[in-house]
């Protein structure tokens, strides 16, 4: 069975939220976007729900975790190979994003990490698909 995954993070800023990826290449879905969150496309199965900070909060009764200031999650995504990582770092920076490390190249993988406007950090990265051993 394949499943739907929404990745659901607060933003201070929508709309700003919204520009940050779309300069990246991302879409939104209309039906799931208004003025509370966003419906970004990942792929096929794959959305993340950017959703103001206020809006977030009714969802869960802890406190909402300031991503500048602590890590909740780490969002890694493949591309298609080492120049689609770089390409995508180079857009997220001109678009206002942080890279808080250098990229790492492990010989099989290589990744870079961004820092989205609030703080979220992102891993675009690409496998040697050699690497990966079939399971079964």
């Amino acid at each position: 069975m394949s499943r739907k995954l929404f990745v659901n993070l607060p933003v201070r800023d929508l709309e700003a939220s919204k520009a940050f990826f779309g300069a990246l290449g991302f879409a939104f879905n209309p039906q799931f976007t208004d003025e509370n969150a966003a419906c970004m496309i990942v792929s096929e199965h794959n959305y993340v729900m950017l959703l103001t900070e206020k809006f977030f909060a009714t969802f869960t009764g802890k406190p909402v975790a300031d991503a500048r200031a602590t890590t909740e999650v780490l969002v890694a995504f493949d591309c298609a190979g080492k120049a689609a990582v770089d390409d995508l770092a180079r857009r997220a920076l001109a678009a206002g994003g942080r890279e808080p490390r250098a990229a790492q190249d492990h010989g099989f993988m290589y990744q870079r990490t961004i820092e989205d406007l609030d703080g979220h950090l992102w891993e675009p990265f690409w496998m040697d698909p050699a690497f990966v051993q079939p399971q079964g």
